[in-house]
This record gives C-alpha cells, structure tokens and sequence, in this order.
C-alpha cells in the first residue's frame, strides 16, 4: 500500500479520517523494524499520524508538507535526550515511506495532563506550573545545535507575525476596543521584543496537552514533556505564554509560581515585561485571544491591551 502525495491539510484530514486507508503501512512499517503491531491504538487529537504499537512504542508519521514538523522533532528530541530533569520520548527507530518520513519513539508513563489539570486544588496548580517554568528554563539551557537553523529565523519569523498580525485577528473577532490598541504594541513590538538576542530552544507549546502528570504521595507532579513538532529557536519569554494563558489564567499565585520557576524575580515584573509579554501573546503563531485566554469573563473585565495583560500578569 502506498501513502498518497497528500499537499494540503484539508484533503489530508479527510483522507486520515479512514484509518483503513494507512493502518496497513504501519503494520508493514512496524515488521519492517521488527516492532510489535498487535495492539495498534490511534490517536485522534493532533495533527500527524500517531499510533501506539503495543508495548511502550508510538509511530508518528509526517505527511510531506509536514515534514518541517518531523526535522524539528528528530532534531528536538535528539539534542534533549537525558538533558533534562524529566523525561522525554527516545527515538527507537527513523525512516521514510513514499516521501512521508516517520518516529519510532518511545511512550512515556503518566497521564496527560489535559485530564487532570481542571480538578487539581490551587495549590497543586502552583507548584505544577512551577515545575513547568523550572522545566522551560531547562530546556532554554541547552545548546540549540541544529535547531537554529530551522527558518525562518526568530527576527525574520517576529517581522512576519507582525505584519500579519492585525488582520489574524481581526479575522478571529477580537474586539474594536483591543484591537484599538494594536497599531501601538505592534508599532513597539520591535524595540520591545529582542530581535538578535542569543536564540534558545522554544518549544511554543507549554499546555496540559502536551505534557504529562503523575501522582505522588504529596500530589501531582510534572512527569514528561511530549511533542516538539513546532520547535524554533529565539527569545526565551515566547514560551511562557501557553501556561500563563491556559494554566496561570490571571491568578497572582499562579502567576508568580511559573515566573518563579522560570528564574523572573518579582522585582523584575516590570510594566516592559508585562508589555513584551502581551506583544508576544498576540505574536505567536496560535494566538487566538477569545479562545486561549482562560480567564473568566475576561473581555468585559478589561477595557484596553493594557488592562488586560495586568489581568494575565497582576502584580
């Protein structure tokens, strides 16, 4: 069976919806590395073709105009492997079927961290996301290697999101009265943001889906850091705005825990940082306002970009 020249997500999407269509090339692809096939589970979330084998085994594979995804992961879990303080996959095997190229990687144990987070108390949440900033920092130390030659490069990647940036959200329906405001945060976005700083690995998807939680006699802890396909390199902050959107959601202790971990002391929580944060916050390349930001009732709570990135960030 061969995989088809798939070139754009809609047709793909609807060709991945009948897994009669490719689940027999994971099998050949599986006894071709001598890998067990006997239990295959599909994933449906997400956005490439992600099995698990039986055992603790997952393939993933990339269609072809995906394949960015699957340098940046190769290469993400390649340069993190045994570096940080919680595990990530290990590649088991490599390869490529009819121009679409694929990971064997490992599972890791633990649940996702989407099913648990909700019902976690306050103070879980806290130390939780103080995990996760310490885990951030962790990562941002360790060479970027071949990862900083992904394009486009962070200045290149920050002047076309500011370019486009007024008309994404107009598009997704942000309010006239933030998007007031705009022009004069992308007119600053630029001195604000550093633009030729030394690059750092950012990961740009610190949310509950992709990590892994796991319980200990005093709670849940963080337990494993999945998913590196949307890996890049450049200013560090970039990465903090998954868990202050989804997680930290404009509670001060939240806040100040994941700032914590991440190394910002309180007396560097500046209005510039609060400002550069909600820059990038309307930079980034999902950056949905209305959808992302989990802080109840939050449109009618602020009246400018101002109010609302001390709602995100008080203190």
């Amino acid at each position: 069976m061969l995989l088809p020249p798939l070139t754009h997500h809609d047709t793909y999407r609807a060709w991945r919806s009948d897994t009669s269509r490719w689940l027999p090339v994971v099998r050949e692809i599986a006894d071709g590395h001598g890998l067990p096939c006997d239990a295959l589970h599909v994933f449906s979330t997400g956005t490439n073709l992600v099995v698990g084998l039986g055992g603790d085994l997952i393939l993933k594979i990339f269609p072809p105009f995906l394949r960015p995804q699957f340098v940046s992961e190769h290469a993400a879990l390649t340069l993190l492997r045994g570096r940080l303080a919680i595990p990530t996959p290990e590649i088991v095997a490599v390869g490529e079927r009819d121009d679409w190229p694929y990971l064997v990687i490992t599972r890791l144990a633990g649940v996702v961290g989407s099913e648990v987070w909700p019902s976690l108390p306050g103070a879980q949440k806290e130390r939780v996301l103080a995990e996760i900033g310490a885990v951030i920092a962790e990562v941002q130390r360790v060479p970027p290697g071949a990862l900083s030659a992904i394009e486009p490069r962070w200045d290149a990647y920050m002047r076309q999101q500011i370019a486009q940036c007024r008309a994404r959200h107009e598009r997704l329906g942000l309010p006239q009265k933030f998007l007031a405001g705009l022009d004069d945060l992308l007119r600053d976005a630029a001195a604000l943001i550093p633009m030729d700083a030394p690059p750092v690995i950012l990961v740009g998807e610190y949310i509950p889906e992709n990590f892994l939680l796991a319980q200990g006699g005093d709670g849940w802890h963080l337990a494993g850091l999945f998913d590196f396909g949307d890996v890049q390199t450049g200013w560090g902050e970039y990465d903090l705005l998954g868990p202050s959107a989804f997680m930290a959601a404009g509670h001060p202790r939240r806040v100040r825990s994941l700032f914590d971990g991440f190394g910002i002391a309180r007396q560097d929580v500046t209005f510039a940082l609060k400002r550069r944060l909600m820059a990038l916050m309307m930079l980034h390349r999902a950056s949905d306002p209305l959808r992302h930001i989990c802080i109840e009732g939050w449109p009618d709570r602020a009246s400018d970009l101002v109010q609302l990135q001390e709602l995100i960030w008080p203190g």
